[in-house]
C-alpha cells in the first residue's frame, strides 16, 4: 500500500495558510498578539495564573492564560460589552478555536458579539500553537477543558451563568456539541462545518478519506503536538492496517456527539448545524442523520462550498450569513428574543445552482420524490487506474464550485469503458432539482475478496461534458472471489439544478485521489442487475 501522507504534506501546510487569512485581516494589532508555532517554547502546564492584563483598552479584548484540565494552559481572549454598568450580566459565548488555527480566529466575529450584549471568550484548543498540553481530538481532555473555561469565564466576566452558548467551526464544533453533552450549563450551541460521527465523516463506506486525514495530520504536526494516541490512530489509518480497526472506531465514537445524543436530548440544548454541501473533511451526510436524532430546539443549513469555507469570510468580518444566523440563534436561546428564527422552517438548503434558500420542516422532507434510474447490463471494469472521473482536490474543489460555479468535470463520452462502468438517463424536457441523498444499488462480483468502487453521478449537457452532483467511496473485504454480493451506498448529500435537456449519467470506477483504494493488482470488478435484484441509483427531487 502506498503511503499517502508525505505526498499530502504540502495540502496541509496550504491549509493551515489559508485559515490563518482570517487572523491576518483582523490587522497588526491583532495579529501581534498572536500565539507564535509551536517551535517557540509551550506554556507550562503548571501554576496558570487567573489573567494577564489586558492588551487593548479601547478594544474591549483582553488576551489571558485560562487553567484547562489538569491546570493545562490554555490561550484566550475575552471581549467584553463596552460600557457595562456596576453589577450587569451579559450572556456568554465560549468559542475554541479550530484545527491549527491561533486564537485570534473568532476576534472579528466576537467583537460583534459583543457589540449586542454577549461576553464572549475564545482559546486555543490544547496541544494547539502556546496552549499546553496534546491534540486530544475532542477527547475527555478538551471536553473538561471546555467546562474549566467555562468555569473561569463565570469567576472572572460579568457573565449570566443562566445564558451560556458554545459555537465554532470545524474543531470547535466538534468540541462545542461533545461539551453540550457533558456539561448542561451550556444552553445553546452553533456547530458551523463539524461532525456528528467522527469515523462516519472520515471513514464513510469503510473507505478511508486519505487527504481528509493526511490534511488533518499535517497541520496538526505542523502546528502543535498530537498525542502518542493520535499518532498511532493516523498511522494505522492510513495504512490500511485493519487490525486495528474496532480500536480505531472505539477511538472515534467517543468522539462523536452522536454517541452522547441523549445527553443532549436530556439538557434540551438549543443546536444550530451548518455545514458546506461540498465538504470533504466531514460530509453532509453525518450532520443530516444527527440532526434528525435531536429533540430540542434545532436548526440545520447547507451551502455551497467545502470544509469551512462557508464561514470564512464571517471570519474576515466581512458580512456572511452563517455567522448572522448564528447571533440570531443566540439572540433567541440565550437572550430571548422573539426575532423569528424558531419560526422558520427550520431546514434551510441553499442550491449549487441558484444561490437561493430553500426551506423545510425537516430533513425527510428533502428529495421527497424519489426516481429511480435503472442500471441495466453487466459492466465489468479493471481496477487500479482512475478513469478520469473523481471528486477532485480535498477544500479546492468544492470551493470552486462555491464561488465559481465550477464543480469537478468530466468528458463522459471519453471515459475509457475498461476502466469506468458508465449508465446514462434519457434527456429530461424539464429541469430537475436533485435535493437530498441519491442512493445507488447493484450488485457486485470481484475477482479478489477486497476491493474499492467510487459511484459518481454526472449532470451531462449536450456536448457530454459532467459536471459532479455527488458521489462516495465504498470498501469490502473479506469476500468470496466470484461470488456476486450486493451493494447499497448513500452518495454524499448535495442540491443541485440539473437543465432541462441535460441527462443524468452514474459513473462507478476503482480509483479516486481523494480515497485510500483496497482493489489488489489486477483485480476486476462486475456490476450487474439480476432480475430478482435490479440495480438502479434512487435520485432525490423536489417537485417543480
Amino acid at each position: 500500500m502506498r503511503d499517502p501522507h508525505p505526498s499530502l504534506r504540502p495540502l496541509a501546510a496550504g491549509a493551515v495558510s489559508t485559515a490563518l487569512l482570517a487572523g491576518a485581516a483582523l490587522g497588526p494589532a491583532h495579529v501581534a498578539h498572536a500565539a507564535p508555532p509551536p517551535s517557540a517554547p509551550a506554556a507550562s502546564p503548571a501554576a496558570v495564573p487567573g489573567a494577564t492584563a489586558a492588551v487593548s483598552a479601547s478594544s474591549g479584548v483582553r488576551f489571558v492564560d485560562i487553567p484547562g484540565d489538569g491546570g493545562t494552559v490554555l490561550k484566550a481572549n475575552v471581549v467584553t460589552p463596552e460600557g457595562a454598568g456596576p453589577g450587569a450580566v451579559h450572556p456568554v459565548v465560549v468559542l475554541p478555536t479550530s484545527w491549527a488555527v491561533p486564537q485570534i480566529e473568532y476576534l472579528a466575529q466576537a467583537k460583534k458579539l459583543a457589540d449586542t450584549g454577549y461576553v464572549v471568550v475564545s482559546y486555543n484548543s490544547r496541544g494547539f500553537w502556546q496552549s499546553g498540553g496534546e491534540i486530544e481530538v475532542g477527547g475527555p481532555e478538551d471536553i473538561a477543558d471546555a467546562s474549566r473555561v467555562i468555569d473561569w469565564t463565570l469567576e472572572n466576566t460579568p457573565s449570566d451563568p443562566d445564558k451560556v452558548g458554545m459555537a465554532g467551526v470545524s474543531y470547535g464544533a466538534g468540541i462545542s456539541l461533545l461539551a453540550a453533552a457533558h456539561d448542561k450549563r451550556v444552553k445553546a450551541v452553533a456547530a458551523l462545518s463539524g461532525w456528528g460521527d467522527l469515523v462516519g465523516s472520515i471513514y464513510s463506506g469503510r473507505t478511508q478519506h486519505v487527504q481528509a486525514a493526511a490534511l488533518l495530520g499535517g497541520a496538526g504536526a505542523l502546528t502543535g503536538r498530537p498525542s502518542a494516541e493520535l499518532r498511532r490512530v493516523l498511522k494505522d489509518f492510513l495504512a490500511s492496517n485493519l487490525d486495528q480497526e474496532d480500536e480505531m472506531v472505539a477511538w472515534g465514537a467517543k468522539r462523536s456527539p452522536v454517541t452522547y445524543l441523549d445527553r443532549i436530548n436530556a439538557h434540551g440544548t438549543a443546536v444550530f448545524l451548518a455545514n458546506a454541501w461540498g465538504d470533504t473533511i466531514f460530509p453532509p451526510n453525518g450532520y443530516a442523520a444527527f440532526y434528525e436524532k435531536l429533540k430540542g430546539p434545532k436548526r440545520l443549513e447547507f451551502r455551497p462550498g467545502d470544509h469551512a469555507t462557508a464561514e470564512v469570510t464571517g471570519l474576515l468580518g466581512l458580512p456572511n450569513d452563517t455567522w448572522s444566523h448564528t447571533r440570531r440563534w443566540f439572540d433567541r436561546h440565550l437572550k430571548g428574543e422573539r426575532n423569528g428564527i424558531d419560526q422558520e422552517q427550520p431546514v434551510q438548503l441553499m442550491s449549487r445552482s441558484t444561490g437561493g434558500y430553500e426551506g423545510y420542516p425537516d430533513w425527510k422532507s428533502v428529495g421527497a420524490v424519489q426516481r429511480e434510474m435503472e442500471l441495466g447490463g453487466t459492466h465489468t471494469v479493471r481496477a487500479n487506474v482512475d478513469s478520469g472521473a473523481n471528486g477532485g482536490t480535498v477544500l479546492l474543489s468544492n470551493a470552486l464550485d462555491q464561488f465559481l460555479k465550477l464543480p469537478p468535470t468530466a468528458s463522459i463520452p471519453l471515459l475509457p469503458r475498461r476502466y469506468a462502468a458508465v449508465w446514462q438517463s434519457p434527456r429530461s424536457e424539464r429541469p430537475q432539482r436533485v435535493r437530498g441523498t441519491a442512493k445507488l444499488h447493484t450488485t457486485v462480483t470481484g475477482t479478489k475478496e477486497s476491493g474499492t468502487l467510487v459511484a459518481y453521478l454526472y449532470d451531462v449537457g449536450p456536448l457530454g461534458l459532467g459536471k459532479l452532483v455527488s458521489s462516495a467511496p465504498y470498501t469490502f473485504h473479506g469476500k468470496t472471489p466470484g461470488e456476486p454480493f450486493a451493494v447499497d451506498l448513500e452518495l454524499f448529500s448535495t442540491a443541485y439544478d440539473v437543465p432541462a435537456g441535460h441527462r443524468l449519467a452514474l459513473v462507478v470506477d476503482t480509483v479516486d485521489p481523494l480515497y485510500v483504494e483496497h482493489n489488489p493488482t489486477g483485480a476486476q470488478l462486475t456490476f450487474s442487475s439480476p432480475r430478482t435484484d435490479p440495480s438502479y441509483v434512487s435520485i432525490p427531487l423536489r417537485e417543480q
